[in-house]
């Protein structure tokens, strides 16, 4: 009888210089958006990235490959907005058979999510991310510049429906903006299994309108939860991220808190974001890019790119500045960025 040859361990990211194993991957497919939030972009849009300055499917998938050889395990796709894009759960079944990638996700506005979550399941979506910030139809209106409010809850019951799990809600809490609706949305934990995530307003843009007395901090959140709800246990929700997950007594879903202001995480960071126009951030704060796409474009080797993306792992930066004196807002507006 033959041995059987032992499984090959698989190594487990690359380490920085701040000893955080950095295995995850958030890459933009886009910079284009169906909605105009004030927060994010203005009336008329920003200019958007030419179509010969996308990554094109190819080389978003040749990047993935160059990742997993270091380990990366962990993969998100974001926008602008992803599901614009024509194609993409194509894009996705070639993701999703990269060896090494275990955890592949979306983060989408959910627009267009209930037409197309079914096929995005198929593909190989299991867990997936839902921007919303108002649960009344007409501040919708008012936050997005669009009538999409409907749209938006149709495509949430649809990623149920499909059997995406977890499905999860952002909520960014803005004081005076929709810091009203705060047991609105946890209510919405009460009969659907959905996670309903608070997020701290955070300056995610030059011209996004971030004012410190603006931000609502997690623990004030929990703590107006807390005056009406028995908080009955710690969750722990795949994906989570740097969310605290918590669940109310009786309540199907749960609720998170993401505190990148009042109690950032940096030092537990574990991601690399690349932009729509193949342009790596080490934080999503910083400016600072190493712009890969045009190795990608020459269809370098495999590990001629993980070489590049092991660079960009090494220039990663301790933390953000937020909180002295040293800060400033990002230039390039969120959906440049990438969710």
């Amino acid at each position: 009888m033959t041995a059987k040859k032992p499984e090959k361990t698989r190594k487990s990211g690359v380490t920085d210089r701040y000893a955080r194993t950095i295995d995850y991957l958030r890459i933009s497919v886009t910079d284009r958006c169906n909605l105009r939030c004030r927060y994010c972009m203005p009336e008329e849009g920003i200019p958007s990235i030419s179509h010969d300055g996308i990554m094109r499917y190819e080389e978003i998938t040749l990047l993935v490959q160059a990742a997993a050889s270091l380990g990366f395990t962990k993969l998100r796709l974001t926008g602008g907005e992803p599901l614009v894009r024509r194609g993409l759960a194509d894009l996705i079944e070639s993701l999703a058979a990269v060896d090494g990638i275990r955890d592949l996700s979306l983060t989408t506005n959910g627009v267009l999510l209930a037409e197309q979550a079914p096929r995005l399941k198929d593909a190989g979506i299991g867990r997936i991310n839902i921007s919303l910030d108002t649960l009344r139809p007409d501040r919708f209106y008012t936050i997005t510049r669009r009538d999409l409010f409907d749209r938006v809850t149709a495509g949430i019951d649809a990623a149920l429906d499909s059997g995406m799990d977890p499905v999860k809600i952002n909520i960014v809490v803005m004081r005076g903006v929709n810091d009203d609706e705060i047991m609105d949305f946890v209510l919405l934990t009460k009969d659907k299994p959905l996670s309903v995530r608070f997020i701290e307003f955070m300056p995610t843009a030059a011209q996004n309108g971030w004012e410190r007395d603006r931000v609502v901090s997690s623990a004030e959140v929990l703590s107006r939860i807390r005056k009406q709800y028995i908080i009955e246990e710690v969750v722990d929700t795949p994906g989570a991220g740097p969310s605290t997950d918590l669940r109310i007594d009786g309540f199907a879903g749960s609720i998170g808190f993401i505190s990148p202001v009042s109690s950032h995480f940096c030092d537990r960071c574990n991601r690399l974001r690349v932009t729509a126009d193949g342009r790596i951030r080490g934080c999503l704060f910083s400016d600072d890019e190493l712009y890969i796409l045009p190795i990608l474009r020459q269809r370098r080797p495999v590990g001629e790119i993980a070489d590049f993306l092991r660079e960009a792992v090494m220039k990663k930066p301790r933390s953000h500045t937020i909180n002295d004196g040293r800060f400033k807002n990002c230039q390039r507006p969120m959906s440049a960025i990438g969710g």
